[in-house]
């Protein structure tokens, strides 16, 4: 019998189970290391790379979600800038926009604004703009966050971190 290519276990061939409970049996420590004396020390955690990871999986979370994008005044995305970065301001929902209109003090106008998925910012929109740009989702909530213009992020032809957007 086969099933997904792998052949089932027979006499001259132990399953795959049965190999993955040896190896974890290997692993446990037996009797005579668990005695007395100071537990081995875990292995060093990379604080880096741990916040690299975790960044890594918001931005895939962004990269497929749709947010909703505002138009100012005049029919363009709303953007903000500060310190030589343009940042195209994205909202996770109706809330979050609501909040931060009312932040800006413009609650009172209807507010237009676009669905778009975060890759499609990301990938399109921020080439489009003038000089170094990037996406502020939430901005002005605690739970805000900032994708910023460099490699791995937006396009490398515009990564400041990569010498682009002249």
């Amino acid at each position: 019998m086969r099933g997904n290519g792998d052949e089932t276990s027979g006499p001259d061939r132990p399953s795959k189970l049965t190999e993955l409970i040896d190896w974890t049996e290997a692993e446990q420590p037996t009797a005579r290391q668990k005695g007395p004396g100071p537990a081995p020390d875990p292995a060093p955690v990379n604080e880096l790379d741990v916040t690299r990871r975790q960044f890594a999986m918001l931005l895939g979370e962004f990269r497929r979600t749709a947010v909703l994008v505002p138009f100012d005044a005049y029919g363009s995305l709303w953007t903000a800038d500060q310190n030589g970065v343009r940042w195209i301001c994205a909202f996770s929902d109706e809330e979050a926009l609501a909040r931060f209109a009312h932040a800006q003090g413009d609650a009172g106008r209807e507010w237009t604004y676009r669905t778009v998925l975060g890759a499609r910012l990301l990938d399109v929109m921020v080439p489009m703009l003038p000089g170094p740009a990037g996406v502020a989702l939430d901005a002005g909530s605690e739970e805000g966050m900032l994708f910023p213009p460099v490699k791995g992020i937006v396009p490398d032809s515009v990564a400041v971190d990569l010498g682009g957007t002249e």
